[in-house]
């Protein structure tokens, strides 16, 4: 259980992030997964008042707002037409319109669970977030730092000649993912990335042979990315089972991609 002993409209960034220095506050977005902690907060900052529930489309790309919610890239035209629909079925299996429309995008970014099905897209979409006071950072390299008491104020991501894709596995409809995998086919290759190992989504660009076939290239990327990644075990399927898994949905993904259904 958690229990907030005071809480903050934050008027500014700067309040927020002075707030946030101190060790037992917490800032709140959704209150999705944070409030299954059992941990008390001195005080809760609560960003709904800074302007950060908009997505914004530019000729070179799309800044979405850290209180953005799931459900708001789940049917925002301009986010799908783009990603081919990828970024509407990589958010669609999780749980319920309900939670979605309260799970924002900067809570599923900053926290970087393992089963992110989020985090993972985002990868792929060669997305970089915007920190209060570390800057603009690659989510790449985000997503492999330390917890720290920055805020996270938008996600951001460019437009490119790409083509993308989402798939996942799941024992039921809407439980968290055995393993996700979501991949992008731009002008220098392939990014792919693949989440709920079960730990954090991991990225990988890989380069097409000309002289190979897709069937055969989408063979060899398979077995790069299983020589190459590390699964483990949980109550959700085995390492090696996820392992297995791997090598499908990249495979499938670049068939995809290619044109081969």
């Amino acid at each position: 259980m958690m229990t907030i002993r005071e809480y903050k409209r934050a008027e500014s960034l700067e309040e927020a992030w002075q707030l946030n220095q101190k060790r037992n506050n917490r800032v709140i977005g959704g209150m999705i997964w944070l409030k299954m902690e059992n941990i008390n907060v001195g005080t809760a900052i609560d960003l709904s008042g800074l302007g950060l529930d908009k997505i914004e489309e530019t000729a070179e790309g799309f800044s979405i707002g850290a209180m953005v919610p799931l459900r708001q890239i789940e049917l925002h035209e301009g986010l799908n037409a783009y990603t081919e629909g990828a970024v509407r079925e990589s958010v669609r299996h999780i749980v319920g319109v309900q939670l979605r429309n309260l799970a924002t995008v900067g809570g599923s970014i900053y926290s970087r669970f393992g089963f992110s099905d989020v985090l993972t897209m985002f990868l792929a979409l060669n997305a970089s977030v915007e920190l209060y006071k570390g800057g603009i950072v690659p989510l790449s390299e985000y997503a492999q730092r330390p917890y720290d008491r920055d805020i996270l104020v938008r996600v951001i991501v460019p437009k490119e000649q790409a083509a993308f894709c989402y798939q996942s596995v799941r024992n039921s409809q809407t439980d968290f993912p055995v393993l996700t995998c979501a991949a992008a086919k731009t002008a220098g290759g392939f990014r792919l990335a693949i989440g709920a190992r079960p730990g954090k989504a991991v990225l990988y660009t890989l380069q097409p042979n000309a002289a190979e076939t897709p069937e055969l290239t989408a063979a060899r990327f398979a077995a790069e990315v299983r020589a190459n990644i590390r699964t483990e075990s949980n109550m959700r399927g085995s390492a090696e089972y996820r392992n297995h898994l791997a090598g499908v949905l990249v495979k499938r993904a670049v068939l995809k991609l290619e044109g081969n259904r």
